[in-house]
């Protein structure tokens, strides 16, 4: 008892990482390593970096029994946010298989905002010790994967490419293309765009690729891609309602089909349409992205995905790579679909002579 408790004294008092690397003459990193019980460290470095750790009065873990039994046995889930689909659902999976394989999941949620990251990286993660990150649908930047790589934990992303960091997710490009090929294989030549526009320092790239593959799509097929009928949003229904009133409240010719960068703004386009007297599909097709859960019963035509077997996937490898199996986390492309249901159907407006 008297150990734990010197150790938890210790905890608070100012010991860091560097001091007991610098007393062993030993990297952070193997020093991480040694207190989590990781592999790569040979067992006479262990004993000497416990034992200095120990007579420091450094605490690796938050629990006091950090130091004895080395693991955490959690890992940290970093998201953005937790109240919309993709994060809920991926979280669920990594749940699944943390709670398969008895590992505790900690959850980091920024929020919506990144004005807490330098501490979330810098303190928190040090100081709970979790044994791995799982990362959703965010963009690292080089200074916090440095400061990651530093305390040597295993890291994986999920649903986007990230620079420098594995990943696994759809191929967000070729999802939408399909999204808008299908539109354009229905016959529609007037179509519109909502994509996706975080408001948030987050440097979420899954927004802008399906960008790109709408407008690359529509001038492959010859097809106008118009500013006014370029609307965002932020990947929720109520985002989906405004800007179905924007486009709408404009003058001029209306598109006879919207691709949506997700689900949920798709059936908020929809609750508008339907409110302003626009039927889908026969007046207006609406197509997303995601399967979400409410896309079967709405009918809504989408390109599906399964963040949650992502997730799952993503865990999975986190502890593979944990009890030693090497070169277990390695980028992987999820699988897309196209799914479709009752809210697309070929155009009925015929196309305008040329000049």
């Amino acid at each position: 008892m008297a150990r734990v408790e010197r150790a938890q004294r210790g905890g608070h008092s100012g010991v860091s990482i560097e001091d007991v690397a610098a007393a062993a003459g030993v990297s952070t990193a193997t020093v991480s390593r040694a207190v989590r019980g990781l592999p790569r460290v040979s067992p006479a470095t262990r004993e000497k970096i416990l034992g200095i750790a120990e007579s420091l009065g450094y605490v690796a873990s938050s629990s006091a029994s950090g130091l004895a039994t080395g693991r955490t046995k959690t890992i940290g889930v970093l998201a953005p946010f937790v109240s919309r689909w993709f994060f809920s659902k991926a979280i669920e999976g990594a749940d699944r298989e943390l709670h398969a394989r008895q590992y505790n999941l900690s959850l980091f949620n920024l929020g919506g905002h990144g004005s807490h990251r330098e501490r979330l990286f810098s303190k928190t993660m040090v100081y709970k010790q979790i044994d791995a990150l799982l990362v959703l649908c965010m963009a690292l930047t080089h200074e916090e994967i440095e400061h990651l790589q530093k305390i040597d934990i295993p890291l994986v992303v999920v649903g986007g490419h990230v620079e420098e960091c594995p990943y696994i997710g759809i191929d967000d490009y070729a999802a939408a293309a399909t999204a808008v090929r299908h539109l354009i294989g229905l016959g529609h030549t007037d179509i519109a765009l909502l994509h996706g526009d975080d408001e948030t320092d987050l440097n979420f790239d899954v927004p802008r690729v399906r960008i790109q593959a709408f407008q690359d799509v529509m001038r492959e097929a010859r097809l106008p891609v118009r500013p006014e009928w370029d609307e965002w949003g932020d990947f929720t229904v109520r985002s989906g309602q405004e800007a179905f009133r924007r486009l709408w409240a404009r003058s001029g010719p209306k598109p006879t089909a919207i691709f949506c960068a997700s689900d949920e703004m798709a059936m908020g386009v929809i609750f508008e349409a339907n409110k302003a007297g626009v039927q889908v599909p026969e007046q207006l097709s609406v197509i997303g992205i995601d399967d979400h859960d409410f896309a079967e019963a709405m009918g809504l035509t989408t390109v599906g995905q399964q963040p949650d077997e992502q997730a799952e996937l993503a865990t999975k490898m986190l502890l593979d790579e944990l009890d030693g199996i090497a070169g277990a986390v390695q980028s992987t492309v999820a699988p897309h679909r196209l799914i479709v249901r009752r809210t697309t159907a070929p155009s009925h407006r015929r196309p305008e002579p040329s000049a």
